[in-house]
């Protein structure tokens, strides 16, 4: 075992990092977990791995570990910022650093499918794992989708694939990983409160192409210009003709075949029908049959805060668009509506610019209700355009003001185009938030 007696520091106390750490130690390795999270936050998780003999220090004392404490290596979590002291420390001393994905690669024993991209991760990720399965294909999901790689490689002897969601934070540090099929959903602006630019956040992200060869697939979105890739391609677009798949008249057609109708799917929006398109792309790279493909894919129900359909209130749909945490994800979701709607946008400042979206919102909304950190800036951008009503930071107060300004046939859509931490715990507290809420409404 090559880490077996090494004293390997794990960085970061999330679900990456405890995973990582317990897969080290089954690797017989001494395993030092450094978060510099406040110790009282974390007892029940120091407690319990301490039980099971792994370490972990946490707060400043993580810290001062990591600039003085010996080690053969570190593993690093997506979720800490190579930036960040804690990782500085290490780096400094030259200890040799290898992220929690590239751990996982090491140990896995059958081909790896890698899905990135913006938006759209998650429920492609899912449509893959169900539509292999189903084909017989033996495939888990796992990554960034959770559970950890980490947690789930030493499945992979009994796998024929293991099915990957990948972050562009899991791919700043890869070496050696390689998909055998990589999935490129497409690229917007996001995480700008961790790249110091556009730019750097896309070269994170591309680097899922890096170790592939000749032998290999790439299934990308035609939208998207990306460099020349060593693999083979298969492309889609449900916005523009050219792809080999494309969306035409409610369909899903491969090279002019007709293969799936979005009517008999649960899932709604041509955002969504690119996700189908890139699972189905999946398929073809494994030599699938788009008849048995199909039925599994049809029977998918999303995941709650994506385009969630909350209840009917006089008339009016409401909608939990809580995971639209970017700009591309609202302008995705007011695609996906033909009906007026009535916008909750706003959240954490992430520096994002919102201009790109002032045309369509202008188009598709009747109103506009803002909220948080974002709320002033974007009733700023939107107020000589569409009305605007703030909020402040009352998500209650945002869903009042939205059903006064609905009308019946209306959709009040809460697509909040940045992430949740100024007001809540994650977007799914927010998108629970808003479920109640809307639950709480008289119907009468």
């Amino acid at each position: 075992m090559p880490y077996e007696n090494q004293s390997i520091a794990v960085l970061g106390a999330g679900e990456s990092g405890e995973a990582a750490a317990l897969l080290l130690q089954q690797e017989k390795a001494m395993v030092t977990i450094l978060d510099t999270a406040e110790e009282n936050k974390l007892r029940k998780k120091i407690d319990a791995l301490g039980a099971r003999g792994i370490r972990v220090i946490a707060g400043l004392a993580s810290e001062h570990e990591s600039a003085h404490g010996r080690y053969h290596m570190a593993v690093l979590s997506p979720g800490i910022d190579p930036a960040a002291p804690l990782v500085q420390n290490f780096l400094k001393r030259r200890i040799a650093m290898i992220g929690e994905l590239e751990l996982a690669y090491e140990m896995c024993l059958c081909p790896i499918i890698g899905i990135t991209g913006t938006n759209g991760k998650t429920t492609t990720t899912q449509l893959v794992e169900r539509m292999l399965n189903a084909c017989g294909v033996r495939t888990v999901a796992s990554g960034n989708i959770g559970p950890a790689f980490s947690a789930k490689v030493r499945e992979s002897g009994n796998l024929d694939v293991m099915t990957l969601e990948i972050s562009s934070f899991q791919l700043e540090s890869i070496r050696s990983f390689r998909c055998e099929i990589a999935v490129w959903l497409g690229f917007a602006a996001d995480h700008l409160d961790r790249y110091k630019s556009m730019d750097e956040y896309y070269r994170a992200k591309i680097r899922i192409f890096e170790n592939q060869t000749p032998d290999d697939w790439a299934i990308v979105n035609l939208r998207d210009r990306l460099p020349e890739l060593k693999a083979k391609k298969i492309t889609f677009s449900a916005y523009e003709p050219g792809g080999d798949f494309e969306l035409r008249g409610g369909a899903i057609y491969y090279h002019g075949e007709r293969v799936l109708s979005m009517a008999g799917t649960k899932l709604r929006g041509s955002h969504n029908a690119e996700n189908l398109m890139a699972a189905l792309g999946v398929g073809v790279a494994r030599g699938l049959d788009f008849a048995a493909m199909a039925p599994p894919l049809s029977e998918y129900q999303a995941l709650p805060h994506r385009c969630e359909v909350i209840r009917s209130v006089r008339g009016v749909e409401y909608v939990n668009d809580s995971k639209g945490t970017n700009p591309d994800s609202v302008e995705k979701a007011l695609h996906s509506e033909t009906r007026p709607v009535v916008l909750i946008a706003g959240g954490k400042d992430k520096g994002f610019e919102y201009d790109s979206l002032t045309e369509l919102v202008a188009q598709r909304c009747r109103a506009v209700v803002v909220l948080g950190e974002m709320g002033d800036r974007i009733e700023a951008l939107w107020k000589d355009r569409i009305p605007v009503a703030n909020a402040g930071w009352s998500l209650e107060k945002a869903v009042a003001l939205a059903r006064d300004a609905a009308q019946p046939g209306d959709v009040v859509l809460f697509s909040p185009g940045t992430s949740s931490f100024d007001m809540f715990k994650n977007y799914a507290d927010r998108g629970n938030q808003f479920r109640a809420l809307v639950h709480s409404l008289e119907s009468e």
